[in-house]
């Protein structure tokens, strides 16, 4: 994993605290869960939402948030971007003056995890949108898969949270984990924007469900590519397809569904070398 330039710190006692419980037999249990702290991200001197998020990463989750939302232009010059652990809040300044107070009023929950919120103008945002046709190899897909599962993490340490990993090829490069999936996105966002990172021929991998706002903060990082083990929505596979998205989903073992864009896909993997995963029942692979 030496590519890996972030990777889960399940070790980091700030992420989880031991909290004492009994068993189905009564017996007395210490676990590991996981904390879950607001952040307040400010835009200058604006204040724009105050996120429930791990608290790690609070400069790339502020920075991916704002870029996601359209809140940072691309072109746009960050000056500073200050975090406050004592009063847990950024405050990304930049060189562009700002005001967002009409935007604000068009807030929309979404059905992401510890209830995702995006700006009822996002999907304005979308229409010049026109992602790369950037081809897609198969043994790409299960050697990602077979890395993320198996790295160690905070999911497997504590649960209770989603990860999102952005690739190159085969090779995961930042894997973020947060209470939402779309804290994770948001992460790798604003890592990318900092760090001036190119999306042409990345590949987003997540562990949460292919919803519409997981489609549209994907497309609007950029990046051609979307996998995932969970399943999809309608309007997720509908958005993907008017943006030129690659969605793969139900990647378990050797079997994954592709719903837009299977004309990039390479077929280059041996399937039969491949270890299958059982199959889950109807009504279980339904709730994916």
């Amino acid at each position: 994993m030496e590519h890996l330039l972030i990777k889960p710190d399940p070790t980091n006692p700030r992420l989880t605290r031991a909290v004492s419980g009994v068993d189905h037999n009564g017996e007395a249990q210490e676990i590991r869960v996981v904390e879950e702290r607001p952040l307040t991200i400010y835009l200058n001197s604006q204040e724009i939402v105050t996120a429930m998020t791990i608290g790690d990463y609070p400069e790339y989750l502020a920075v991916g948030y704002l870029r996601n939302q359209a809140m940072l232009l691309p072109d746009d010059v960050i000056t500073r971007v200050d975090f406050d652990e004592e009063v847990e809040t950024v405050v990304v300044r930049t060189k562009r003056k700002t005001d967002y107070e009409e935007k604000l009023k068009k807030k929309t929950r979404t059905s992401g995890c510890a209830v995702g919120t995006v700006f009822g103008d996002m999907m304005e945002g979308l229409e010049d949108v026109q992602l790369p046709a950037t081809p897609l190899k198969t043994s790409w897909l299960y050697s990602l898969a077979h890395q993320i599962n198996t790295m160690p993490s905070l999911y497997l340490e504590a649960g209770a949270i989603h990860g999102s990993v952005l690739c190159r090829e085969d090779a995961p490069l930042v894997y973020m984990e947060d209470v939402g999936r779309h804290n994770a996105v948001d992460k790798i966002a604003g890592w990318m924007m900092l760090e001036g990172e190119s999306a042409d021929d990345k590949i987003m991998y997540t562990t949460g469900r292919l919803t519409s706002e997981m489609v549209i903060k994907t497309a609007m990082m950029g990046i051609p590519t979307l996998a995932s083990r969970s399943g999809f929505t309608a309007w997720g596979v509908e958005i993907a397809r008017q943006v030129g998205l690659t969605l793969i989903g139900r990647m378990r073992g050797k079997r994954f569904i592709c719903l837009s864009g299977e004309d990039r896909l390479e077929w280059d993997a041996d399937v039969s070398a491949i270890k299958d995963e059982p199959k889950k029942s109807a009504r279980k692979g339904a709730a994916s």
